[in-house]
C-alpha cells in the first residue's frame, strides 16, 4: 500500500514529506486510514535522537485515530468502516506472563513500538502515525465509542493512558488525595482523569499563575512548590503524586508531601534525576515508582471511561506541514495542552 507521511531523515533534519510503502495486511492485520494523530514530546525526542537508537527515516506518531479500510482473513474484532485507534504499541510476543496479564508494555521479549522499532516478523523499522495509512495487528487496535470526538481523541492513546494507568494502579477514587506535578500534556490529563474518578486533586506548580487553569481542568486547589511555608504545611497531604514534569528536576521537595505509604510516580521524565533523600522515604514508608503507558486492555478501559465521562484532552489542531513549528513551540511549552494533526491536510500518495 503506497502512502505518504512526514519523516525525519536524520537527527538534525526537519520533518518533510516522505512517500513509502506499507505492508499488505497479514491474516491478523487491520489496515487503517489515519484521520488524526496527536503530537507527543516523545515524537520530538525520537526524531532528534535525544535518547539514542533512532533509525532513519523516522516517521513519528503514536496517538492515532482512523478508519478501517481493510482486514486480514482472520480478523474478527474490527470491520471495514469502523473508527479505531492505535497507541504506542503495535505488537508483543503475546506469550509471556506479562502479556498474559494484559501488560504488553512490559513484555518479557520487548514490545514493538508504533515507530522506531523492529517489526516482529520481517524486522523492518516501524513507521508511525504521521502518515495517511497504517497497518497494525488486530490485537493492538482499539475500538472507539461514538461518544468520543475523533479529532480530540488521539492524545488519550499516550498522555491519557500514561496518566490513567498509575491512577488505577494506586487506587485513585473517592477519598483519594492526588497531587499532580506539572500541567502540560500529561498533567492536564492526570487532573481531568483523577477528578473524574472522584479524587481530591491538587496541582503542584512552581508559581501561582496556573491556578485558574488548574481549577478549570477540575483540580480542587493549587500548591505553589516554590512557597516554602505552604509546602511545609502540606506535609503528609497526599496518597499519590503523579509527576509529569518532562525535564530533569529535583523530586526531594515532593517526598514529604506524601502520607505514610504514599507513592510518587514518575511518568514524565525519561532519564536521570538528582539524588533523592532517603530520609522521608524511610521515616514515612514513602515510595518512588515509575509507570509506562498501559496494556491494551487497560487502554481500552481508559477510552471507555473517557467516553462515559466525556473526557477529552484540550488540543490545538494543526496541518501536517506545521509539524516543525509545532515541535519548536512544544519545546517552549507553547501549547495548551496537546497538538493534533489533521491528516486531511496531507496530499494524496503518489500513484504507480
Amino acid at each position: 500500500m503506497k502512502t505518504i507521511g512526514y519523516a525525519a531523515q536524520s537527527a538534525t533534519s526537519k520533518l518533510a514529506p516522505f512517500h513509502f510503502e506499507r505492508r499488505a495486511p497479514r491474516a491478523t492485520d487491520v489496515a487503517i486510514e489515519i484521520l488524526y494523530c496527536g503530537v507527543c514530546h516523545s515524537d520530538l525526542h525520537a526524531a532528534r535522537n535525544d535518547w539514542g537508537g533512532s533509525v532513519y527515516p523516522c516517521v513519528p506518531g503514536h496517538e492515532i485515530v482512523g478508519r478501517v479500510t481493510a482486514i486480514g482473513a482472520d480478523v474478527t474484532r474490527h470491520a471495514v468502516g469502523d473508527h479505531v485507534a492505535v497507541g504506542c504499541l503495535v505488537d508483543s510476543c503475546l506469550q509471556c506472563d506479562q502479556c498474559h496479564h494484559d501488560e504488553e508494555q512490559y513484555c518479557r521479549h520487548g514490545y514493538t513500538g508504533t515507530y522506531n522499532s523492529p517489526d516482529r516478523i520481517n524486522g523492518e523499522n516501524t513507521l508511525g502515525g504521521y502518515a495517511r495509512h497504517i497497518v497494525v495487528r488486530e490485537a493492538f487496535v482499539l475500538r472507539l465509542d461514538n461518544r468520543l470526538d475523533l479529532a480530540r481523541t488521539g492524545p488519550l492513546l499516550c498522555a491519557g493512558i500514561t496518566s490513567y494507568s498509575p491512577l488505577r494502579r494506586w487506587n485513585a477514587g473517592p477519598g483519594s488525595r492526588i497531587g499532580v506535578a506539572g500541567l502540560g500534556g500529561l498533567g492536564h490529563m492526570a487532573v481531568k482523569l483523577a477528578a473524574a474518578m472522584g479524587a481530591h486533586v491538587t496541582v503542584l506548580s512552581r508559581t501561582a499563575d496556573k491556578l485558574a487553569d488548574a481549577l478549570a481542568l477540575g483540580a480542587d486547589e493549587l500548591l505553589v512548590s516554590g512557597d516554602t511555608e505552604a509546602m511545609a504545611k502540606a506535609a503528609n497531604r497526599f496518597d499519590l503524586i503523579i509527576d509529569t514534569v518532562p525535564v530533569k528536576h529535583d523530586i526531594n521537595p515532593y517526598l514529604p508531601l506524601l502520607d505514610i505509604d504514599g507513592t510518587l510516580v514518575i511518568v514524565g521524565q525519561v532519564g536521570t534525576l538528582p539524588e533523592p533523600s532517603t530520609v522521608p522515604m524511610i521515616f514515612g514508608r514513602r515510595r518512588i515508582a515509575g509507570s509506562l503507558i498501559g496494556g491494551i486492555a487497560e487502554t481500552q478501559e481508559m477510552l471507555d471511561f473517557c467516553a462515559r465521562k466525556n473526557i477529552h484532552p484540550d488540543v490545538e489542531m494543526i496541518r501536517m506541514d506545521q509539524i516543525n513549528e509545532a515541535f519548536e513551540r512544544m519545546e517552549r511549552a507553547d501549547v495548551r495542552y496537546r497538538f493534533v494533526i489533521d491528516m486531511a491536510s496531507l496530499p494524496a500518495p503518489q500513484a504507480g
